[in-house]
């Protein structure tokens, strides 16, 4: 079942914004980025998958950002993806094996484990394999990396993350990389500096 937290603003003719978590949260961690974006005018969208654990793997988590996506957006409605830490690569997955390449233009990614992260190492959950460093899934993503090519990609980090290990695993060698000097990892969403360059991004 998904869980949905919708907010409308005057969009001024800005795409509508929908916004995917990591493992463990809801959409009620955007709560402070939800309310940043919609103070500027976007139409903000956040669905809560489930289960949010890892027992299910992110291909399985990317349909259940496609459903909301129509469900919610509508079919047509071009949208900008906002995806954090797990969610990055989730929405990555929607984007270039489900179709969302045609809708999607701007991927904005925050603390996405792109190349993996050690920690992942720790846990057998379907999903958490998924995001260990040279896993299948994300060998299979990054041949694509051109795909990404098509849309407006930007990659936000923090050499300070303690979850994403190392921390530069976020980068990849398209699109545009910009390194934060935010303290930690769920601070990348609700920092002032966090909310500015997603703000940026998304404005560009």
């Amino acid at each position: 079942m998904i869980a949905i937290a919708k907010s409308v603003a005057h969009t001024s003719g800005r795409n509508p914004v929908v916004l995917v978590h990591g493992i463990w949260n809801t959409a009620s961690i955007f709560s402070i980025l939800k309310a940043h974006l919609e103070d500027q005018g976007w139409s903000v969208y956040a669905l809560s998958m489930t289960p949010n654990n890892g027992d299910a793997r992110l291909e399985t988590l990317a349909e259940q950002v496609g459903q909301f996506v129509d469900k919610c957006v509508g079919p047509q409605q071009p949208i900008d993806l906002v995806g954090f830490s797990m969610g990055g690569l989730v929405s990555r997955y929607y984007v270039q094996r489900l179709g969302g390449l045609g809708r999607v233009q701007r991927l904005v990614t925050v603390s996405a484990p792109h190349r993996g992260t050690a920690l992942g190492l720790f846990s057998d959950r379907p999903g958490v394999r998924q995001m260990r460093p040279g896993s299948a899934f994300l060998k299979s993503l990054n041949r694509d990396l051109h795909q990404l090519e098509m849309l407006r990609f930007v990659s936000l980090w923090t050499p300070f993350d303690l979850l994403i290990l190392p921390p530069w695993s976020s980068q990849l060698k398209v699109g545009q990389g910009r390194r934060l000097s935010v303290p930690s990892h769920n601070r990348m969403i609700c920092d002032p500096q966090g909310l500015r360059e997603i703000a940026r991004s998304l404005h560009s």
